[in-house]
């Protein structure tokens, strides 16, 4: 689905991103995202999605290159961390300019009925809550049946019952054969729903593999602890805060980019 080839990205004198190589490619996968702040995860998404342009490296999608394009983004549901939309506009009106700019085959009223927005349709976004706005962004990133969804900080003001409803809902769409990027520094949401784990460090990768292995390789029993280990490069098992060899491995060979897109 994704194959992202030798990225480099930098910021004034700031090396934001270092050589990463990753691959997407597994249908019905969810993959967290992790690292500190400014490790260069957004930066990363924003590669995928276009808004951000490398200096060096390539992105594909669907077996081909996004230099250039545009129209690979409409296979892609995204929900930045920070979503703007004018403040007089009401939920519908927004729903509305959405379906409007992406075009048709949008099913919001699903995504309505789970997060109980319909009391709000005709409210300005001004007048809404913090987590009453995260579900009409929710709303407005999960509307469209794309096979590549790309969630960051997904949980942020939720109430605990559109929260289930989320990771519910987030599973159901990993049974369809979806690829599910997560950004968030909600550990035990990470625990729940992840297949896999890809850890930033300063524009590298330092870690990829299952939640397990990243606690077995720390010697801790928690997801938590292996984190914070990773941090403080104090592992149980002597591990001395390099790489390990299988991330190495992944930053040095050369990937293919996949040819299909389901």
């Amino acid at each position: 689905m994704i194959d992202i080839i030798n990225l480099h990205k930098r910021f004034g004198k700031l090396q934001v991103l270092q050589g990463i190589n990753l691959e997407f490619r597994d249908q019905g996968k969810i993959t967290a995202v992790l690292g500190p702040n400014g490790s260069g995860k957004t930066t990363l998404i924003k590669c995928i999605l276009g808004m951000v342009l490398p200096e060096e490296g390539e992105i594909w999608v669907g077996g081909k290159s996004i230099r250039g394009e545009s129209a690979y983004r409409s296979r892609i549901g995204y929900l930045p961390q920070i979503a703007q939309f004018p403040n007089n506009l009401t939920v519908q009106e927004v729903i509305r300019l959405i379906k409007t700019i992406r075009g048709e085959g949008a099913n919001e009223q699903p995504l309505i009925d789970l997060f109980g927005l319909s009391p709000y349709l005709d409210k300005r976004l001004s007048a809404l809550s913090g987590g009453t706005k995260q579900k009409v962004n929710l709303t407005l990133a999960l509307m469209y049946d794309s096979p590549i969804l790309i969630l960051d900080e997904p949980t942020a003001g939720l109430d605990p019952i559109a929260l289930i409803r989320l990771k519910d809902f987030i599973r159901q769409e990993k049974q369809k054969g979806k690829h599910i990027l997560i950004t968030t520094h909600i550990i035990s949401l990470v625990e729940e729903l992840a297949d896999e784990i890809v850890f930033l460090l300063e524009g590298k990768i330092y870690f990829r593999g299952a939640p397990g292995q990243l606690k077995a390789q720390y010697g801790e029993e928690d997801l938590e602890h292996a984190i914070a280990a990773i941090l403080t490069s104090q592992p149980k098992n002597g591990h001395n805060g390099h790489p390990p060899a299988e991330t190495a491995r992944l930053k040095s060979q050369t990937l293919q980019p996949a040819f299909s897109i389901k």
